[in-house]
């Protein structure tokens, strides 16, 4: 793409923070689908920072997508306020900035999905990471286009 061409989209990684494991993913060039990339297992902060700095460097990375597990009531409990602290964490680190999507049922939806595919999901956890990670990514970039959309036909009103 030659520099002087703004780029349409925003290079995004999606990311399902989990006690073992991170899912990650990543959107393509048009910033329309999101894919699972890789899935992280948790070793070390500074080994999980290492292996995401090597991911943002690859895809020219702008902004953490992070999936935020809400508690059904909608409140944030302590699996949220920890996957918050870490995300926190992690953005600083890799001086990027973050955003929170609700993630409430990705990893079920994942699994169906799976399921669907005649995969065992007990058999297939980091599939499932990878997986969830790209419904949230999938659900921050529809949100995005939804809203962009909306402001660029109240520009033409």
């Amino acid at each position: 793409m030659p520099q002087n061409q703004p780029k349409s989209y925003i290079s995004a990684l999606g990311v399902d923070v989990g006690s073992k494991r991170i899912g990650v993913a990543g959107c393509d060039r048009t910033g329309l689908i999101a894919t699972g990339i890789t899935t992280i297992e948790r070793r070390s902060f500074n080994q999980d920072v290492e292996q995401f700095q090597q991911i943002v460097n690859e895809r020219q990375v702008e902004v953490l997508v992070v999936g935020l597990p809400y508690s059904m009531d909608g409140s944030l409990g302590f699996q949220a306020r920890h996957v918050q602290k870490f995300a926190t964490r992690l953005a600083q680190a890799l001086k990027l900035p973050v955003e929170y999507v609700d993630e409430r049922l990705t990893s079920y939806q994942a699994e169906q999905l799976l399921i669907a595919e005649n995969r065992s999901p007990s058999r297939n956890k980091a599939l499932i990471d990878r997986k969830a990670a790209a419904l949230i990514l999938q659900q921050w970039l529809d949100t995005r286009r939804a809203n962009s959309s909306r402001s660029v036909a109240s520009v033409e009103d």
